[in-house]
Order: structure tokens, then sequence, then C-alpha cells
């Protein structure tokens, strides 16, 4: 006789929680941030925007309960913004309580050159995550646009690993973001839920 399979935990199909924390001084990164939204959105996720400069305790507390949080802002003179350094410096009190403790984390930014120091910005939100002991999920694709068979419409165009990196011209708006950057950060989006949904499954069968 065969022993039917024990039923998956209720706790495993729970969609995960993810929360982007971005600060956006002229609108172009808040584009990215909505396409993160809608890529996390896409598998089912449940989703929270943020703006770092306008938190609130009930934001505050939105990220201490998600189980990703995914950091996003611009790249001024080779780091993230004056904002998102301050919002930054406040997740302090989160450090010294260890309430991000075994979160995932991920990131995406955007400047005006096509590598405007870009990457510091990503390791600075990498090393934000590790000080919270947090797990740091990277862009996991392959360079697009090294080739003369490729084209600047491929996803991650820009060839960053770590997260995502977006450039924009610096004469033109919002809409001015390239289609490749919206595509890359809704693959980010995607990438970071569907990680959050086989940690939170994991997470779920261990304790069982």
């Amino acid at each position: 006789m065969t022993t039917p399979a024990p039923a998956a935990s209720s706790a495993a199909a729970v969609p995960p929680v993810v929360a982007i924390a971005h600060h956006s001084g002229f609108g172009h990164t808040s584009v990215l941030a909505e396409a993160v939204r809608e890529g996390a959105a896409d598998t089912g996720a449940t989703v929270h925007l943020v703006k770092v400069d306008e938190i609130t305790e009930e934001q505050w507390a939105l990220l201490d309960t998600a189980d990703a949080i995914v950091f996003g802002s611009p790249t001024y003179m080779g780091t993230a913004s004056g904002a998102f350094h301050v919002f930054a410096e406040a997740t302090s009190k989160r450090w010294a309580t260890r309430a991000w403790q075994d979160k995932l984390a991920a990131g995406f930014t955007n400047s005006g050159s096509k590598s405007g120091d870009k990457l510091h910005t990503l390791q600075f939100f990498s090393v934000l995550a590790a000080q919270h002991g947090m797990h740091w999920i990277n862009l996991g694709l392959p360079s697009g646009w090294h080739s003369t068979t490729a084209s600047e419409n491929d996803l991650n165009r820009l060839g960053f690993y770590l997260g995502a990196g977006a450039q924009t011209d610096t004469d033109r708006g919002p809409d001015g973001v390239h289609k490749a950057d919206i595509a890359t950060a809704e693959h980010l989006g995607r990438r970071v839920a569907a990680q959050a949904a086989v940690y939170a499954a994991g997470r779920a069968a261990v304790a069982a």
C-alpha cells in the first residue's frame, strides 16, 4: 500500500512579500521601481513601494515584515543619493535589533552615463544588506549588447551583475528611461519574488 505524500505546508503557499525601498530625484528611478514592482507582482507576490524620503512608521513596519527588500536609488557623484543615505543611516535601529536578519535583498540604480560608477551604488546596497545579515540576490542575467549581433534592446544591456543598472540621458524625463532597462528591472522583480517564494517554502519545510 502506497503511503500518501504529506500535504504541502500552508505556510509555503503564502505569497512572499516584497518591499521596494527607493528614492528618485527626477522620476527616472521611480520608473524602475514600478518595473520591479510589476515583475514581482507577476509572480503573485505582494509588493509595497516605499519612498524612503517620505517614509512613515507604517512603512517602516512594512519593511520589517517583508520577506525581501529591494533597494533603489539614482547614482549621484558615484554613490546613492543623499536621501537614500539618510534612510540607510536610519536603518541602524533595525541593525541594532537584527530586525532584517535573513531577509533577502537586491538593488537597482540609474545614472546619466553608461557606467557612471553605478557599480559603487550597487556595492553600497549590498554592504548595507550584509550589515543587516540579509542575503543578496544578484541580477542573474548574462550581459547583453556585447557583440556585433547584439542590440541595445537586450536585457542587461549595460552588463551589470550585482543588480540592475539603467542609463537615461540627462536631458530626458522619466519617459526617456530605456525600455531594455525597464525590462531588466522587471526581471529583477520576478527573480527576487521567485527566490523569496523558494526561501519561504524551504523555511516552512524545515520547520515542519
